[in-house]
Order: C-alpha cells, then structure tokens, then sequence
C-alpha cells in the first residue's frame, strides 16, 4: 500500500548470548526476551492493517468525487448553453397551422437549417397546401363573397351560380399554389419555403417579411429574384382568362389580377412571420 508501510521488527541476535549469569537464569530470561518482539510485533501489524483499512476506504473517495466533480461539470454547462441557445429559436418556433386552421406547411422556424426541397418535395407542398380541408373551406367563403357582391354578373345567381364561382376560385388557387411552390421554383432552383426572421425589431422583421415576395432563397442557400411569386402569379393571372367571362379578362384585367396575388402574398409572409409572437404572446401557448 502506497505511501503507508509495516517496519517489521526482527530479532535475529540471541539476547545474553555471552551473558555471565547462571544458565537456567539465562535460558529463562532468553525465551521471555523471544517472546517480546512478537507480542510487540503483534499490535504494531494490527495498527497498521486498521491504519491502511482506513485510508484505502477513504482515498478510493478521493478520486471518485474529483471524477463526479469532473464528469457533472461539463454536462450541467452544456445544458445550460443549449437552453440559453434554444430559447431564442423557440421565440420563431412555427406550426403545421395558423390559429388551428389556416395551413403552415411552408414556414420555416427562425434560425433553422433545412436541406434544399427536391423536386418531388416542392410538389409534394404544393399538393398539401392545395388538398388540405381549409383549402375547400376558404374557397367557399371567396366564392360566397364574390357571389353576394356580384363580381361576375354573367355567372347567375343561386346554386348553379354559387357553383360556378367556386370553381373558378377554387381553380386559382390551385393553379397559383402549383405555379408559385412547385413548377417555377423546380425551373428556376428556388426554395418556395418562408424561412422566419424571427429576432430584431417590429419594422425590421415586417420589411423583411415584405421583401420576401422579390427577394427568396435558392437551392444553393444563396439569394435572388423571386421569380417563384412574381412570375408563378403571372402565370395563373394570364391562365385565369381562359375560364373567366370576357369582361373579365384582357391585359388590364391580367395586371390587376397578378397585383392582388402579390398583396395576398406579402400579406401572408407577414402573418407567418408574426405567427410564432401572436401565439406566444397573446395566445399564451409555449
């Protein structure tokens, strides 16, 4: 045992070996003389064992507590740099749906590195956004809209008419779902996701938002024209006059049809963007 060690006593000259006293006398006083260095010996051995029992139950603690020491130090900083780095991303985190409903498969959460889509992905958000339930939802209510206010006057009235603007409605919006998240981004190696700012101040992250219907993400991570929304919308406000009355289409008409898809887009970069604050903040959900 380190550091602790037994001096074992030897007696190896016989006492009063040479000794001029009687011999019964001598004889006597050497055995008892032998028998000293063992009852002496005895306890000194003893001592030791106990003393080395002690210090080998208290070093091995030694060490073990330098290693707890060592092996819960790193881990509890750990946990604390990845809270402190996950509660920002949790202030941008985005859902599959906005207010329960509204579809959100396209938002990404702030400070999140994705993949590029495939092409097959791209299609694959198209088609989410177009078949989902709300999609049918929402057309109805359009249609209604237009059809209370009379857009189309050559569509009639009742069922039938109802019928013939839903259609219609419902037809622009698959058409521009398609054109501006699926066909134009596949030509042009475009990302049609919206990757949420996220931090900074109410303007900055609203010009941001805004600037996201010119301005998009590629496949290669870099930036460039959104021909994506911009011309995806050209697209389905040029297809629109295929199966619109003829008052409703021509150039002008075209124009006015494309500048009301690049409004709904900004406006709805917005509510993505101020999504993740309404629900945290005002709804209360974490």
């Amino acid at each position: 045992m380190a550091g602790c060690s037994v001096r074992r006593l030897s007696w190896e000259e016989e006492p009063f070996s040479k000794s001029r006293r009687a011999p019964g006398l001598s004889i006597i006083i050497s055995l008892f003389l032998s028998t000293v260095p063992v009852l002496a010996q005895a306890p000194a051995i003893n001592a030791g064992d106990s003393k080395g029992q002690s210090l080998q139950a208290q070093r091995p603690t030694e060490p073990d507590n330098r290693t707890t020491e060592s092996t819960q130090s790193p881990i509890s900083t750990q946990q604390k740099k990845k809270e402190q780095k996950d509660e920002p991303d949790s202030k941008g985190e985005q859902t599959k749906r906005m207010f329960w409903v509204v579809p959100n498969f396209g938002a990404v959460s702030a400070n999140t590195q994705l993949p590029p889509l495939s092409a097959r992905g791209k299609f694959a958000l198209a088609t989410e956004d177009s078949v989902d339930y709300s999609s049918f939802v929402w057309t109805g209510i359009l249609a209604a809209q237009s059809f209370g206010l009379k857009s189309d006057p050559d569509l009639g009235q009742g069922l039938a008419g109802y019928g013939r603007y839903y259609w219609r409605t419902y037809v622009d919006g698959f058409s521009g779902t398609y054109f501006t998240e699926a066909i134009v981004p596949v030509i042009t190696h475009q990302d049609p996701r919206y990757f949420t700012m996220g931090e900074g101040g109410f303007f900055r992250r609203l010009g941001f938002a805004l600037s996201r219907t010119v301005v998009t993400r590629t496949d290669s991570s870099g930036t460039s024209f959104n021909w994506s929304e911009a011309g995806g919308n050209a697209l389905e406000a040029t297809l629109s006059n295929a199966y619109y009355p003829p008052q409703e289409r021509g150039l002008s008409q075209t124009l006015r049809n494309w500048g009301a898809q690049m409004e709904s887009a900004a406006l709805n970069n917005i509510a993505k963007e101020f999504w993740p604050d309404i629900r945290r903040k005002i709804l209360r959900r974490k």
